[in-house]
């Protein structure tokens, strides 16, 4: 049988010497690739199989020889094909890295149901954090700690997914059928019947067109997001309360009151961020939120439903309550007809006919019957809680503390809205209105779009709840008058909904300002009577992408810790409850790389047992589009928050904030500079537009809204922080992630004290290692051609010799011959994949540069999607984008 791959099994030729992937991994690769080259041989067109033979073979060893002759042949045989076989041959490899993705999540999984740790000693998980914790502060201060930890995800739309929903379900199936194979052992027929059904999911996924024919639009991006509650977060959320419950509580679990409180709040931007987005739209955040509320009361009512008819318990074994009792009553007069039917199908089983008539109330809510719905959340955790202590106190504890407790996690969790839409604004859209406004002017038909925003939020709440909605986030914040502009206009609206206002600090002079923009703006009357209705609780969210964007990665990361540090201090000195929320992106250059790590380099106070962030695109399902890896995900960022608080934790990073203090304003200062003078270099912008698929990428259909708010590739200001971190990776430089980082590590020259820092600076260290990773997917010879279709050799270097020197100093700090000699698995995960990256960027650059060429007889539209293809699968293979 034709076989695709044998290269990433370090079973022959091409694997990293020393490198080896686990048996069941490699197992799972080989029988992946192996059905994809028979597919490719049934059904692509005659030769292909050769074809993609020959570029793979031809890569594999231009990577592993450096000689121009060896990368020469590779990129004739790319330069060979006609545009229609390249976009095959680009197609073939697209799939195969679907294929080693999804094997490489079925191996996670297997590692964490075996309980394997990604690092050897990591305090990873809950109960690990909560025992450090009490061994620091003692029990029951750790316990309170506990009670107060929040984890809040706020899922956003921004367009970093580069695959299709259709690819991602086919993807979801052939998962469920690798489980599956695994669990029917070795037989004969069951071997060919799983055999059969692989090679049919894989010829779907082979004839599935893998890009977009039509944009998203916002609702569409709702939808989206719902697969991923439906399948995943509806059942995980309360799987993780549990399962750190069952850890602290041992035997007693199941039949004693939960230790837990519920620690997880959902946000989400999908159908509420309007900033520089037209086609989100007031009636879209409204139909946004009825789409989510109808799922989450969908959930409930199916859970409640099958927790009634599991509930066959006798009164004669298990007495109802006096309260169970006065509740049926209450029920039986507000619905006769109900409560009869529920006591003649539920004779003498009480505790069932309650469950049956809650579970009908839950659907009245849903479908807005009046007589019968919920008023709100509360008023169902309530009676939940009277089933709950009814068959507690007559003995039935396992009933009292199993399901309904799961409901009940549930309900605190998700409410009636599922998570809470926050809307987001650019602060100039709100001056504009009010210059029109305040002048006394007949209101703009976008003026009048910002003021229904405003009844809309007052009508979520009304509807579903003071949680549903209220956050409003002001996207470049730079004064405190950009914060009192939205109460402005709320009045002018006439609504009265309850707001939280939320700077968004992203450039690195917004960052600078930040303390003294809040310390004016708790001044302000209508902020300071909210800060003072909550209690003193105080939400700041701060941007990764565009402070990378305006000063480079390194400073605007040291910015951001000083921002951090900054504000966490005023916050404290105030008696502030301070969140910050940190706007993360998947990639490197926004903010991406391991969260928990991240958390756990954060100054004193600046988490405090809250971390709220973006989750965005891909990383969406990266992180919870399996409920193992979702899980795992969750109880790993609420292990590290609840961590953060250790004094051990908070005295070494103030040790090393202090002790490193100078070196940090010496690399702030020498990365900077040499960030600016490349960006800022005469005619920068429109060569960085040319040298990658910045454009082009823009019509990839990955979301409803645009790459830029509005200004040409004559400038960078403008250009949003995705297509500029997502276009770097495509040309296989991730400049957005290192650049400036070499020359400010050879300008402080001190090898021995940046190796000192690398092990006592937790937040140099994770820039360290996060660039490494970077660096080690990108490609000298590769991104020479990129650059060199530009036309300024002066460019060129610049980037080259910085990456040369970038990968030299990274290196020498962390030890080894190589990037990621300290991470062996990451680097033979990098090295196995980077071949087949290689050919889909040598069949991109060629697409690319007959795109740039300008002859109008060429075939555009066939080359321009040629290069979309490309760019989705160097997505795959590289496992980021935006």
């Amino acid at each position: 049988m034709p076989d695709i791959n044998t290269t990433p099994m370090p079973v022959g030729s091409g694997a990293p010497d020393g490198h080896e992937l686990p048996g069941q991994i490699r197992a799972d690769v080989r029988l992946l690739t192996t059905l994809l080259g028979q597919v490719l041989s049934e059904s692509g067109s005659p030769g292909l199989f050769d074809d993609v033979e020959a570029l793979r073979l031809a890569s594999i060893e231009a990577y592993r020889d450096d000689s121009p002759e060896a990368f020469a042949k590779a990129t004739e045989i790319a330069e060979a094909y006609s545009v229609q076989r390249a976009d095959e041959v680009a197609r073939a490899f697209t799939v195969y890295f679907h294929l080693v993705n999804l094997a490489e999540e079925t191996q996670r999984v297997r590692q964490i149901h075996a309980g394997e740790s990604e690092l050897e000693g990591d305090i990873d998980t809950v109960p690990k954090a909560l025992a450090q914790l009490s061994a620091e502060i003692g029990e029951d201060a750790a316990r309170e700690r506990l009670k107060d930890l929040r984890f809040h995800p706020v899922f956003t739309a921004h367009p970093t997914e580069a695959r299709r929903r259709a690819v991602a379900s086919s993807l979801r199936r052939l998962s469920a059928l690798l489980g599956e194979r695994a669990s029917v052992g070795s037989a004969v027929e069951e071997e060919r019947r799983s055999r059969r059904l692989l090679l049919e999911e894989i010829d779907t996924l082979w004839r599935t067109a893998p890009l977009r024919s039509v944009q998203p639009g916002p609702e569409d991006e709702v939808r989206s997001l719902m697969t991923i509650f439906d399948s995943t977060l509806y059942e995980v959320v309360p799987r993780v309360y549990r399962y750190v419950d069952d850890a602290l509580q041992g035997e007693d679990a199941g039949r004693s009151k939960p230790i837990v409180a519920p620690f997880m709040r959902l946000g989400t931007w999908v159908g509420g961020d309007r900033d520089g987005n037209p086609f989100v739209t007031a009636s879209v955040t409204k139909k946004a939120a009825s789409i989510a509320s109808d799922h989450v009361l969908r959930g409930l009512e199916a859970t409640a439903s099958r927790i009634a008819r599991g509930l066959t318990l006798g009164s004669d074994e298990t007495s109802p309550s006096n309260e169970l009792l006065n509740l049926w009553h209450s029920m039986y007069a507000v619905n006769e007809e109900l409560a009869s039917d529920s006591a003649r199908r539920a004779p003498n089983e009480p505790h069932k006919q309650v469950m049956t008539v809650i579970a009908a109330r839950i659907a009245a809510t849903r479908l807005r019957d009046a007589d019968l719905a919920y008023a709100d959340p509360a008023e169902l955790i309530r009676e939940l809680r009277v089933v709950q202590e009814s068959l507690r106190a007559s003995g039935a504890q396992r009933q009292a503390y199993g399901s309904i407790q799961s409901l009940i996690w549930q309900v605190e969790t998700f409410g009636f809205h599922l998570a809470e839409l926050e809307v987001r604004q650019h602060s100039a859209v709100h001056a504009a209105a009010l210059a029109e406004l305040d002048a006394g002017e007949a209101p703009s038909e976008k003026t009048q779009e910002i003021l229904e925003v405003f009844r809309t939020v007052a009508q979520l709440q009304r509807r579903y709840g003071p949680d549903a909605a209220g956050r409003y986030i002001v996207s470049f914040t730079r004064s405190a008058q950009d914060l009192i502009n939205v109460y402005r206009l709320a009045e002018y609206s006439g609504a009265a909904p309850v707001l939280d206002v939320i700077p968004l600090f992203e450039t690195f002079d917004d960052l600078q300002a930040a303390r003294s923009i809040l310390e004016e703006v708790v001044r302000y009357p209508a902020f300071a009577a909210r800060l003072e209705a909550t209690g003193g609780k105080l939400e700041v969210m701060l941007g990764y992408s565009d402070s990378s964007k305006d000063v480079g990665p390194l400073a605007a990361n040291l910015a951001l810790y000083d921002a951090q540090q900054s504000i966490a201090q005023w916050a404290v000195q105030n008696g502030i409850e301070l969140t910050l929320f940190h706007g993360r992106g998947g990639a490197l250059g926004r903010g991406g790389g391991p969260t928990n790590t991240a958390i756990l380099a954060q100054p004193p106070h600046s988490v405090d047992g809250r971390f709220k962030l973006t989750e965005q695109g891909e990383v969406v399902f990266a992180r919870y589009g399996d409920p193992t890896i979702a899980m795992r995900h969750i109880d790993q960022v609420a292990a590290a928050t609840l961590l953060a608080v250790a004094p051990s934790i908070e005295q070494r990073n103030v040790a090393a904030a202090n002790k490193y203090e100078q070196t940090a304003q010496q690399l702030i200062a020498s990365s900077r500079a040499r960030f600016d003078s490349l960006v800022q270099g005469e005619g920068f912008a429109p060569w960085f537009a040319i040298v990658t698929p910045m454009e082009e990428i823009g019509r990839l259909q990955l979301g409803s809204r645009p790459a830029r708010r509005g200004l040409s590739v004559e400038s960078l200001t403008d250009l949003r922080a995705i297509p500029w971190v997502f276009a770097w990776s495509q040309a296989r430089i991730n400049l957005a992630g290192w650049f400036g980082l070499g020359t400010a590590l050879a300008d402080v020259g001190d090898e021995v004290l940046l190796r000192e820092a690398y092990e006592e600076w937790p937040l140099f260290r994770t820039v360290i290692d996060n660039v490494g990773m970077s660096l080690a997917k990108a490609d000298s010879r590769i991104a020479r051609r990129y650059l060199e279709l530009g036309d300024r050799p002066d460019f060129t270097e610049t980037v080259l010799e910085e990456m040369e020197l970038t990968r030299e100093w990274i290196v020498r700090i962390v030890g080894g011959d190589a990037l990621l000699d300290n991470r062996p698995a990451l680097r033979t995960a990098v090295e196995l994949r980077s071949p087949y990256v290689d050919a889909l960027s040598l069949l991109q650059l060629r697409a690319l540069r007959m795109l740039r060429s300008g002859d109008d007889e060429k075939p555009n539209k066939d080359w321009e999607h040629l290069l979309l293809l490309s760019v989705s699968g160097v997505s795959a293979g590289v496992q980021n984008t935006g």
